[in-house]
């Protein structure tokens, strides 16, 4: 039974339903045009990938749709037809942008493949999704392609952006590049001018556009089936709830998330329907091309503003005399800020002289001219919000999942709420139930799971609801995400934990990668602490399990857990921690592809371990074992 719900607010923010994809660009072309549309850094040796260093080569939105729609005539040319598969391998810039669009035009579906796939994760994505071609961005990836696909006789067929397209063997798929393909779709349009038009004709809104694999923390991969539909009211839903989004050329946004992953996909979306400039950066060259770019809008990960928080924090260490003295100050007034509350009178002149001398400071390491950052994908601590928010570095944080599109909700400037994700955008309806779970339906939500119609049927109900299997609550229309249905565990004492609050806690200190909170059939709490290789390394000097010999590590991560326990109930709090070095990862199967932790998979194994903390046994090798609290003894 769904006991809270809540609908969008009234704003800027408009619903557009029925909209196809291609026709997102092809308004902004005719309204919004853009010579500056799409900028890449594009190798100019074939086979070789772009990257830092390379010069920005930049294509109009006019010049990007015209070979997009090449590229699309040219797909069907080549034997594809309407509803077929065809896999994109690909970095998260042109090489993706393009052939989205091209299939997206030829009415094929597209299914994105993470390039941190095993080679087994993407046979069986390439195999259940019956993809009839491949597309890939350069040489090194073209070879990898057909040392996967090699075996697999569905696919016919195989196109790199950037490099000689060679490799294909007897019997194997057609091996062929972009440039061939873009010009058949050119001659096939000089015969027929009416193609892209009969193409649009046969497609409708509710079509499937593309189907994404969540890799989950559980189980096979499941194909998310989304809609045009499904995307484009999203996309236009989002960005036209945000006042400080402008439509046109002077928007300028820096994209350097996995396009692959839907948050960035239908940013993506958004920006080429605004007329946006957008310049496609990568995770490894962020701090770059911020100064490059200088980007007005950008979407990130948690993770990215916590390195940077850091590095703000670092800065004051290294000052000394009044610098030191002002640069603690300004670090004092960002923590006790509330973007809640704009200052007054004494604090608002305070905050005037903490910008001049230092706060301008971190938005030029910024860039200079961002005026909104949009935070999704994980959690992101409130304070972080309120700390950057005192800078004029507006941070709003949203919520939403693959099956949704993914935004169900997310803060405006003027209503940020600090540790919320938000209110409902425009078309999306949000509930909570009995059990405190999130659900949420409109046109943002999935088809379904393709050929999967159990485990569809497991998360849609018969009202539409979609279960997205967080938990959370509503306020005054805000919603909050108070963790995961399925990390509830209970003690041997009845009582039951949920150790979300403390994890995020214990990982919000640069020490701690990952926590694990165990304790399942257990009298107490216990925690895996995963330590952080960098800044073991900027502290101790180290990051093998020598530092777990190094002086001062065990009382200041006891005191790390201390302050996470602080205001929990006494059975929720962690007793005893393990502290390792070792680093989790996709290779061992204990990291999705999105860099999500498999729990289970992790304390299955470190089983050892826990069975030592709870025996309150001698730490084994490559282990630090810290008591916290006697099991008996209350917060």
């Amino acid at each position: 039974m769904i006991v809270t719900t809540a609908k969008p607010p009234p704003g800027p923010g408009r619903l557009e339903l029925g909209r196809m994809l291609p026709s997102l660009l092809d308004e902004a072309v005719r309204q919004r045009p853009n010579q500056q549309a799409f900028n890449d850094r594009l190798s100019t040796t074939p086979g070789k990938p772009g990257g830092p260093g390379l010069p920005w080569i930049t294509f109009s939105n006019a010049e990007f749709q015209r070979r997009a729609q090449a590229m699309a005539a040219g797909l069907r040319a080549m034997g594809l037809e309407r509803g077929d598969r065809v896999a994109l391998f690909t970095h998260s810039d042109m090489s993706f942008v393009l052939a989205d669009f091209a299939c997206l035009i030829a009415g094929l579906v597209d299914v994105p493949i993470y390039l941190t796939h095993t080679h087994d994760a993407m046979r069986f994505i390439l195999s259940q999704s019956g993809s009839a071609a491949v597309l890939v961005s350069d040489e090194a990836l073209l070879h990898e392609m057909l040392e996967v696909a090699g075996g697999l006789a569905g696919v016919k067929l195989i196109a790199v952006a950037n490099g000689r397209p060679s490799g294909s063997g007897e019997g194997g798929p057609l091996v062929t590049d972009y440039a061939t393909l873009v010009a058949r779709g050119e001659q096939a349009l000089a015969k027929d001018p009416g193609l892209i038009a009969s193409y649009a004709a046969e497609q409708h809104a509710s079509d499937v556009a593309t189907i994404i694999y969540t890799s989950g923390t559980t189980g096979a991969p499941k194909g998310v089936m989304l809609s045009h539909e499904n995307l484009s009211s999203n996309a236009i839903g989002s960005l036209s709830d945000l006042p400080t989004y402008l439509e046109g050329p002077d928007e300028t946004v820096l994209s350097f998330l996995p396009l692959s992953h839907i948050f960035a996909r239908t940013l993506m979306y958004a920006s080429v329907y605004f007329g946006s400039t957008v310049y496609f950066g990568t995770t490894d060259s962020v701090r770059e091309d911020l100064q490059e770019v200088k980007p007005t809008f950008m979407a990130a990960v948690p993770r990215v503003l916590d390195k940077s928080w850091e590095r703000m924090e670092a800065v004051g260490g290294a000052l000394t005399g009044v610098k030191k003295a002002l640069y603690a100050r300004a670090l004092e007034f960002a923590a006790e800020f509330d973007v809640r509350h704009e200052p007054t009178g004494l604090a608002a002149l305070q905050r005037g002289v903490l910008d001049r001398l230092v706060y301008s400071k971190w938005r030029e390491a910024l860039g200079g001219r961002l005026r909104t950052i949009i935070v999704g994908g994980a959690a992101l601590r409130g304070e972080l919000v309120n700390r950057l928010g005192a800078a004029h570095i507006v941070v709003l944080q949203g919520y939403g999942l693959t099956e949704t599109s993914p935004v169900i909700s997310f803060n405006r400037p003027g209503r940020n709420r600090a540790g919320t994700v938000g209110e409902a955008i425009p078309g999306v309806e949000i509930g909570i139930t009995e059990e405190g779970e999130i659900v949420t339906r409109g046109p943002h939500v999935m088809l379904g799971y393709f050929a999967n119609p159990e485990e569809t049927a497991k998360v849609i109900d018969h009202d539409g609801w979609f279960h997205t299997g967080d938990l959370g609550k509503l306020e005054d229309g805000y919603l909050s995400i108070t963790g995961r249905l399925k990390s509830i565990f209970k003690l041997s004492t009845g009582k039951y934990v949920m150790p979300d609050p403390i994890v995020e806690r214990l990982e919000a200190n640069p020490l701690i990668a990952t926590a694990i909170i165990a304790g399942s059939g257990e009298k107490y709490c216990t925690a895996l602490l995963f330590l952080d290789h960098e800044t073991l390394t900027a502290r101790y000097g180290v990051a093998t399990a020598d530092v777990l010999r190094k002086a001062g590590l065990a009382s200041e991560l006891r005191e790390v857990v201390r302050h996470a326990n602080a205001g929990m109930p006494d059975w929720s709090s962690v007793k005893r921690v393990a502290a390792l070095v070792k680093q989790l990862g996709m290779a061992d199967g204990s990291v999705t592809p999105k860099l999500s932790v498999r729990r289970d998979k992790v304390v299955a194994d470190n089983a050892a371990v826990l069975r030592l903390l709870y025996d309150e046994a001698p730490a084994p090798e490559g282990a630090l074992f810290i008591e916290v609290l006697p099991a008996g003894v209350a917060v």
